[in-house]
This record gives structure tokens, C-alpha cells and sequence, in this order.
């Protein structure tokens, strides 16, 4: 059996919990606090320690800890997932977990990441740099409204069998930068909203992005208002038939390169709609291309 050691503060001492406030009615435990059962309606104090013990082996922890909020950390190092295929979905919701220790995690079958640490916003730091992410598939919404994050590591992470990014890091408003520079984005079909709303976010590097079989870019980089310059220029487009909203409200931006842009596959003008809208430091001088679609969208946005 495993055992899962966390600590909760309570916003209202004395709050009468219940189990599902604590975990997921899905999985099979026994729940103590401190050293005593737990039980419905239980009213707990500031700082109590809750343990979980499984009464069984998952393959599949999805949900595990869903909107379980009232948690401020969880200690899983000596947690088996040797098995696990599924994580997606598992801390989302925890929205007062301020640290997590994942450093024994293995993650050797994983193949769903999606909405993993979604709306954690208190996590400041998250260090996933013992994860094997080699069958991993989905990603979608991994760090999405992760607000207070300020640093992330993912330099171990291999991204090849990856296919959907969406929102990976949408709402990140804290980060200040991000090292992408190990991704493979061969296989990625899905990037619309993936560093929307990233804010503080002053520079990126995408030179090594492999956008070959991207369809979705709309709201890319919807709202990083702080970002000064990207380098788009490797960026493949052939594929992609939505870009709408895709740099609108980067207010930094003051020249872009998309000069390999191509838009041929996008059939009306509304999936282009509002593409540089409120880029007001952007001048269509400096601005680089030679789509026909793209100059008729600056017009319209840069006017």
C-alpha cells in the first residue's frame, strides 16, 4: 500500500470537512488525521497533517487530488507510480499548494500530462527535471493558471511523441522566462493559448520549434504584454488554419519576424481576426513578410 503524507491551513479554524474536500471519492483510502481516522464532517485545525494510505495499486491517478484546496502541501516521494499511465487532471484545483515534492516520481509510462497542475496558483516552483515524459502524449493545460509560478524546470523533458500543447503554460502570469530549448515539437498539432496571458514574460526562444504540423495558433501569445521581441522566423505555418488573436495585446512588441509565414490554409478572415490588435508599439514597418493575408491583417490592426 502506499502512503501520501500531506498538510492543510485552514482559512476557518474549525471548518467542518468533509472527504471529498480532502480527495477524489474515486480512490479507494483510508484518511487519517494526524494519528486519528477520519471521519465526515470531521472540523480540523490549522496545520493538521492528513495521511492517505491506498488500499491498492493505480494505473490510472487522474482526478486523484481534484479541487482538493484546502491542502498546502504534499510529500509523494515515496509514492509508487511505477505503473501509472495517467496523471492528467491530478492536482487541479489545488489552489493552496505552495510546495510538492515529486522526486521519486516514476514516470517511465506516463503517457497524459493534461491539466496536471492546472489553477495550482500558489506553487511558486515545480522541479520536474527527474521526469521521463518519452510517452508522453498530452500536455494540454499542464501549468495552465499557475499564477504565482515564478520558475519551472523542464530540461529533461522529452517532448517527441507530444501532439497536444493548448494552454500548456496559458495564465503563467509570474513567469518571467522559460527555457524551451530541449522541446521537440515535431508531432505537436495543438498550440492555441499556449503562453496566453503569460504577462511578465520578457523573452522566449523558440528557434527550435518544429511547427510543421501545427493546425491551431489562435491566441498564442494572446496578453504577453511584456514580450520585447520573438524570433518566428523557423516558424512553418503551411498547416495551420487558425491564427486569430494569435499576438493581439503584446504591447511590447516593438518589430516581428514572419516572414515564413504562410497562410494559405486559413479560408476566411476571421480566423486572422484581431491577429496584432493592441500591438500599439508594433509598426507595420517592422514587421516582416510576405503573406498577402498577413498585410491586409496589420492594416486592419495597425491602423
Amino acid at each position: 500500500m502506499d502512503v501520501i503524507f500531506a498538510k492543510i491551513i485552514l482559512k476557518e479554524e474549525g471548518k467542518l470537512i468533509t472527504r471529498r474536500d480532502l480527495i477524489n471519492e474515486g480512490f479507494d483510502c483510508e484518511i487519517f488525521v494526524n494519528e486519528v481516522r477520519f471521519v465526515d464532517n470531521m472540523r480540523l485545525k490549522k496545520d493538521n497533517h492528513i495521511i492517505y494510505i491506498f488500499k491498492q495499486k493505480y494505473n490510472n491517478l487522474n482526478n486523484m487530488f481534484y479541487n482538493c484546496y484546502l491542502l498546502t502541501s504534499i510529500n509523494l516521494s515515496n509514492f509508487n507510480a511505477n505503473n501509472v499511465t495517467d496523471m492528467s487532471f491530478i492536482f487541479q484545483g489545488c489552489s493552496s499548494l505552495t510546495s510538492i515534492n515529486l522526486s521519486n516520481f516514476n514516470t517511465n509510462n506516463l503517457t497524459r500530462m493534461d491539466y496536471m497542475f492546472y489553477n495550482c496558483s500558489s506553487l511558486t516552483s515545480i522541479n520536474l527535471s527527474n521526469f521521463n515524459t518519452n510517452n508522453v502524449t498530452h500536455m494540454n493545460c499542464m501549468f495552465d493558471s499557475c499564477s504565482s509560478l515564478t520558475s519551472i524546470n523542464l530540461s529533461n523533458f522529452n517532448t517527441n511523441n507530444v501532439t497536444n500543447m493548448a494552454h500548456m503554460f496559458q495564465g503563467c502570469s509570474s513567469l518571467t522566462s522559460i527555457n524551451l530549448s530541449n522541446f521537440n515539437t515535431n508531432n505537436v498539432i495543438n498550440m492555441d493559448y499556449m503562453f496566453q496571458g503569460c504577462s511578465s514574460l520578457t523573452s522566449i526562444n523558440l528557434s527550435n520549434f518544429n511547427t510543421n504540423n501545427v493546425a491551431y495558433m489562435h491566441y498564442m501569445f494572446q496578453g504577453c504584454s511584456s514580450l520585447a521581441s520573438i524570433n518566428l522566423s523557423n516558424f512553418n505555418t503551411n498547416n495551420v488554419i487558425y491564427m486569430h488573436h494569435m499576438f493581439q495585446g503584446c504591447s511590447s512588441l516593438t518589430s516581428l519576424n514572419i516572414n515564413n509565414f504562410n497562410c494559405d490554409n486559413i479560408e476566411t478572415t476571421d480566423k486572422m481576426n484581431e491577429m496584432f490588435k493592441g500591438c500599439q508599439n508594433l509598426k507595420i514597418d517592422n514587421v516582416i513578410y510576405k503573406d498577402f493575408k498577413i498585410r491586409n491583417q496589420l492594416i486592419i490592426d495597425l491602423k
